[in-house]
Order: C-alpha cells, then sequence, then structure tokens
C-alpha cells in the first residue's frame, strides 16, 4: 500500500462496473433496510465502516495482490450483524449465522469475487451486532433493577 491507508476506507465506494454497483446496492437495500429497523444512525454506521475496514484488512493481510472494490464487506457486516441481533440466544445465533453465512458465501464466491472481504465483513458485522446487542440487554436489565430493584 505504500502508506495509502485511506485506500482500506475508499474502495468500500469504488465499483468495478454498473452490474457491481447494482448488486450491491441490491443487497444493501435487503440488509441495510432491517439494520435501519434494528440499529441507531450511530450503531448502524459503526457495523458498516467497521465491517468494511476489516473486510479490506483481511484482503491486504492475506491476499495483498488481490484488488478490492465495492460494499460487499460492508454489506456482508450488517447481514451478520442483524443475524445475531435479532436471535435470542447464542446458539439460535450460531446456528443462524452460519446457516446464512455459509449460502451468501457459496453464492458469492467464483473468479472475480474477492472472498476474503465478504468473510471478513461478516465476522466484523457479527461482533460488532453482538456488542450491541449486549450493551442494551445490560441496560434494560440495569432499568429493571433501578425501578424495580
Amino acid at each position: 500500500m505504500r502508506g495509502w491507508y485511506w485506500q482500506l476506507f475508499t474502495a468500500m465506494f469504488i465499483h468495478v462496473n454498473i452490474v457491481h454497483l447494482l448488486g450491491n446496492m441490491f443487497f444493501l437495500l435487503i440488509f441495510g433496510l432491517r439494520a435501519e429497523e434494528l440499529f441507531s444512525l450511530t450503531e448502524y454506521a459503526a457495523v458498516y465502516f467497521i465491517s468494511g475496514l476489516a473486510g479490506n484488512l483481511l484482503t491486504l493481510l492475506l491476499g495483498p495482490y488481490i484488488v478490492s472494490a465495492g460494499a460487499s464487506g460492508a454489506i456482508f457486516g450488517l447481514f451478520g450483524a442483524c443475524a445475531i441481533y435479532v436471535r435470542q440466544t447464542i446458539g439460535q445465533s450460531i446456528i443462524s449465522v452460519l446457516f446464512y453465512a455459509f449460502f451468501l458465501l457459496m453464492v458469492s464466491s467464483g473468479p472475480n469475487i474477492n472472498f476474503l472481504a465478504h468473510f471478513g465483513g461478516l465476522v466484523a458485522g457479527l461482533l460488532v451486532g453482538y456488542v450491541i446487542a449486549a450493551r442494551r440487554v445490560s441496560k434494560i436489565k440495569y432499568r429493571y433493577s433501578v425501578n424495580y430493584g
């Protein structure tokens, strides 16, 4: 990268062609609308940007000669955050996420597709979604104990 570290961020906004852009926008519409229902603006932005950066960073570390472009890592992160957030137990979360992640990653594998960005974004989204869910549960418990304790 020779010091051009901002490319880890800007790669999320660059697409190879119109088909690539439209594909990303289609999945952003699906997972982004769901994420808007679940998360605040700050949480949504955190999931999106942390996931996108994580996907691009994983690509840099494990596939330094892979060209990374597009919002796929960030979108996979939104998917992961939504999937883990809506589950009631960790067991449900893990089973659900593994099933859908396997399907999505298989659909998104092939030539000229940055699997590392997808995987890195998904893992980051799962982690950020879990942290958000855990923080909300602890706030609810705190309110309950203060109001009725």
